[in-house]
């Protein structure tokens, strides 16, 4: 099967082949048990919403599914529904929790249904889903997200606001039994009164007042049962790297960081770590919107990269997160495909400059060079240092003038940023300044712009993020980076990582003479994009500077999986911001500004 060398594979087994070896995988039960629960709950909510839904022919099918409790308890079909459409997203994600409600529930609906309506075949149904879940409970076996109290607040506010909407529609759908004609304002008034359980400014003829109030008092009670059960249940924080896992880590870069350029962003606080058996190899990664995204190679002897490997995908198994990797080299790529039978696409390409083969000279560096001149002769000075031959001072004040900087007020980046600038472990960190000699009254005394740099390995250095003073010259940006490339040679530094240019091919393939329709589209579609994610202006800057291209991959599972990885993708970035308010949020440490790596968050002079 494979050999062990200190605990890691040496030789592994693909993924492919190990899952024929363990025999074929069980059926998916809570796919369907959730699919079930899905279409289960929307027709019981709309037997508790629509009078006419429980006398018509389907509701001779609503009658006999868990939770349809007849015409005269549409408060508990309505209730019971809800309930079921909380809980099919849980248990299609094969969650613990929400397998011991849907046991609980279940068996309920099948007593409810006896004592109603006795209905023999609505008992049965309910037992033979219960059966599944009971007969295939090893499947439901994932552990809790991680979660904080203040998603008792967003569920306060979207079941509060789903409850009012559905109270509107309950209020509004007996027209013929209403008493006079009440205004929205009174429907509105009435659905509030109701969620509180007290009776309202709309009257109703007959029993009908009595099925409308327990409606709204069943959906505001379900609400308020709901959030005080999400507000008093055991936070789970999302882990972070510890003191000994950041030790751990730059060990390993010490010896193996040189492999990728994305290495040092490891080290990012707000990430979790799973290391190989042997510790020779590690993968850091952070749980968005389910999602386990990990960022980069793994860290580590390639050797034992499966082993770390194994370890992500257990976890991910463990917890039901979908598994994903941003940005990881060709090798890396190649790797994690053998090991898991995951799929991999190109997302786009880094740029890279080898510092013995740059020059400002020739034509094709014409425009960088006139810009490098004027912006000198306009009284411009740049200093290149290393962070540990930085004074305190004015370290602090470079990291002040970073964050005031920042064109947006959400922290960005994730796979390719650190998160934070001058720490005292990070001393090897080469940080680029611009001044501008006669301004020391501003804000940042002279300071008009700043470039970090972080590690790669012993001889190169990856661009984290460039800021500048929005009121200085265009063309602070090329400034910095033509310093740094001509004094990297000083500082030992061999290579450097500019920025990550996503769907970079498909740009340059799309503008050259013969490009077919589709690829014209595509490339029309990027540049349309372009308008609010920086794609097309960080090719054109990145290809100022002539470097040579290196493909990075997304891998992922399926294709289905795409929007979702790509939304917590965004969400991890800071392009998305789902934040509660800050009173809600959970503790830990709080990253310093930053932004996607590299990525100017103020316009790219592109002249």
């Amino acid at each position: 099967m494979s050999v062990t060398v200190d605990g890691d594979k040496s030789v592994s087994v693909p993924h492919r082949v190990r899952r024929v070896l363990r025999g074929p995988r069980p059926e998916s039960v809570p796919a369907l048990v959730g699919t079930a629960c899905t279409v289960v709950g929307l027709i019981d909510v709309a037997a508790g919403v629509f009078p006419r839904f429980r006398h018509s022919r389907m509701h001779a099918l609503a009658e006999v599914l868990p939770g349809a409790l007849g015409p005269f308890a549409a408060a508990l079909s309505l209730s019971a529904g809800v309930l079921l459409l909380l809980l099919a997203h849980g248990l299609k994600r094969h969650k613990r929790r929400a397998w011991r409600a849907a046991v609980v529930l279940l068996p309920a609906g099948a007593v409810a249904q006896f004592a109603y309506r006795h209905s023999v075949v609505g008992v049965l149904v309910s037992l033979t889903l219960c059966y599944l879940l009971v007969r295939h409970r090893d499947q439901f076996r994932a552990l809790p997200d991680p979660r904080s109290r203040w998603r008792a607040l967003a569920n306060f506010v979207l079941l509060g606001a789903s409850s009012l909407g559905l109270g509107l529609v309950i209020v509004s759908v007996h027209p013929g039994r209403v008493v006079g004609d009440p205004s929205i304002a009174d429907r509105l008034q009435h659905v509030l009164y109701g969620l509180f359980g007290v009776e309202g400014p709309v009257d109703y003829a007959g029993r009908t007042s009595w099925t409308v109030a327990y409606s709204l008092g069943a959906l505001g009670l379900l609400t308020a049962v709901t959030t005080i059960y999400l507000a008093f249940r055991p936070e789970h924080p999302a882990a972070r790297l510890t003191e000994d896992d950041e030790s751990r880590l730059r060990a390993l870069l010490e010896r193996h960081g040189g492999r990728d350029s994305l290495g040092h962003f490891a080290l990012r606080r707000d990430k979790a770590v799973v290391f190989s058996p042997s510790g020779k190899a590690a993968v850091c990664y952070r749980v968005v919107s389910g999602v386990m995204l990990a960022g980069g190679d793994p860290i580590g002897d390639v050797e034992a990269w499966p082993g770390a490997i194994e370890r992500f995908m257990d976890e991910a198994k463990a917890h039901s997160w979908t598994p994903a990797v941003m940005g990881c080299s060709e090798r890396g790529g190649q790797v994690w495909t053998r090991e898991t039978g995951l799929t991999a696409l190109e997302l786009g390409d880094e740029a890279v400059v080898d510092v013995a083969d740059f020059s400002l000279a020739g034509r094709a560096m014409r425009n960088v060079r006139q810009m490098v001149g004027r912006i000198e002769r306009n009284g411009y000075e740049t200093r290149v240092r290393r962070a540990r031959d930085i004074g305190a001072t004015e370290l602090e004040r470079i990291r002040r003038a970073a964050a005031d900087w920042r064109g947006t007020d959400t922290e960005r980046g994730f796979s390719m940023a650190l998160g934070r600038i001058g720490d005292p472990a990070d001393g090897e960190c080469v940080i680029a300044t611009a001044h501008l000699p006669g301004t020391e009254d501003g804000p940042h005394g002279d300071l008009k712009a700043v470039l970090h740099f972080v590690p790669w390995g012993r001889d190169g250095m990856s661009l984290e993020l460039m800021r500048r003073d929005r009121s200085a010259d265009p063309g602070m940006n090329e400034l910095l980076i033509v310093a740094s490339l001509q004094a990297a040679g000083k500082l030992g530094v061999a290579r450097v990582s500019l920025n990550f240019a996503m769907f970079r091919s498909a740009l340059a393939r799309g503008e050259r003479l013969g490009a077919g329709p589709v690829l014209r589209c595509w490339r029309g579609l990027l540049i349309f994009l372009s308008r609010w994610f920086q794609i097309e202006s960080l090719y054109k800057f990145n290809a100022k500077f002539k470097p040579r291209w290196e493909p990075r991959f997304v891998v992922f599972r399926t294709s289905r999986d795409l929007p979702r990885i790509g939304f917590a993708a965004m969400r991890a970035e800071g392009f998305v911001n789902l934040s509660a308010p800050r009173p809600f949020r959970s503790r830990g440490p709080r990253p310093c500004g930053h932004t996607l790596r590299g990525a100017p968050e103020h316009e790219v002079s592109t002249a």
